[in-house]
Formats: structure tokens, sequence, C-alpha cells
């Protein structure tokens, strides 16, 4: 089941990385900067699900909180453009 994981995390992450490097417009890359930190996320939380690790929920932690944090400034950056 974690292989399954791994395949569909990848194909969500290269989706994403297109989306990002392709755009084509602002708000698309903000959220697929967004996205790709989420799938980052997931794909931490299953590698200490496969490893029995309990270190890795304090990455975990701080990747969510810089994600949050960049998405919201983000945000306020293209309202504020008018992109």
């Amino acid at each position: 089941m974690i292989e399954a994981a791994w395949v569909l995390l990848s194909i969500g992450a290269l989706a994403f990385l297109v989306r990002l490097l392709i755009g084509p417009s602002l708000p698309d890359r903000v959220v697929a900067l967004d996205g790709l930190a989420t799938t980052t996320i997931i794909a931490v939380m299953v590698d200490a699900a496969r490893s029995d690790a309990g270190f890795e929920i304090d990455i975990v932690l701080v990747v969510a909180l810089v994600g949050f944090v960049g998405a919201g400034v983000l945000a306020r950056f293209v309202e504020r453009r008018g992109a």
C-alpha cells in the first residue's frame, strides 16, 4: 500500500510541478505551489509511517506552517497585484 501511495504522490507532484512551471497565470502558480507543499507534507508522513519514526512529525509541522504562511503571503500579493 505504501508503494501505491508513493506512485500516486509522484504523479500528483509532477502534475503540480508542470502547472507551476507553465502557469498560465500567477494565481495558477500559487495554487500549484501550495499543492506541491501539501504533497511534500503527505510524502513525509507516508515515509514516517513506513519507517515508524516519530521525529518526522516535527518536519511535517514545520513544512505545514511554512506552507500556510507562504500561501497567505502569496494570496495577499496576488490580491494587491490584481492578477
